[in-house]
């Protein structure tokens, strides 16, 4: 891929991600959702960062939930300019086109949820019991690298109790798929996905 296909199609994912994120902050009250269809409902909720709704305070008995937000927030800043260099360097040598739109999926994922957690507790109010406002005079929800990052996809596909013979699991009630996510976690998804059905042609052996 060239790289003025490569910054079209990060910059269309980047749009779409933030659109949809900004729509839903500024329309939805926190923990509201709306049904689409039986399987898909739009379910406004937020996280601290961590990939398809992880939570920090999973891990509050290593280190405070503020301290490990911004270590977080942080490490994935870095992280980005060390994707961003894997891309560019994909570019420029030509790289096979699988390897270098799966990059730029993962970069402009790991990118859109970035700016949330960078940049939303500065740009919009509260959530809770009201709707957000953006810019808001008297300031955001919290301070700078303390963000948010906004979920909103939530595929229900299946609720029930598991079979009694199944290990571990049995008799639990369980939801298929449970995760709430955005286009982001998508984009990151889908580029991981490629690398490993297509590794052969994306890393090919040098003889």
């Amino acid at each position: 891929m060239s790289l003025k296909r490569t910054s079209i199609l990060v910059i269309l994912i980047l749009l779409i991600d933030q659109i949809s994120k900004i729509y839903i902050k500024t329309h939805f009250i926190l923990g509201e959702d709306v049904s689409v269809f039986n399987w898909f409902r739009i379910y406004f909720i937020e996280n601290e960062g961590m990939a398809w709704g992880t939570k920090i305070s999973d891990f509050s008995d290593l280190i405070s939930d503020r301290a490990a937000k911004i270590a977080l927030t942080v490490f994935r800043v870095f992280a980005i300019f060390g994707i961003g260099y894997w891309l560019y360097s994909s570019i420029k040598s030509n790289g096979h086109k699988y390897l270098t739109f799966a990059i730029a999926l993962i970069f402009a994922g790991a990118l859109g949820n970035i700016i949330d957690s960078v940049f939303y507790g500065v740009m919009f109010s509260d959530s809770h019991g009201q709707i957000a406002s953006f810019l808001p005079a008297e300031g955001g929800y919290d301070s700078f690298l303390h963000g948010k990052v906004v979920d909103m996809l939530y595929f229900p596909i299946w609720k029930g109790y598991l079979p009694e013979w199944l290990p571990i699991w049995g008799g639990k009630y369980f939801t298929f798929f449970e995760p709430v996510f955005n286009i982001a976690d998508v984009a990151i998804s889908a580029g991981f996905v490629l690398l490993i059905l297509f590794n052969k042609k994306a890393f090919p052996k040098t003889e």
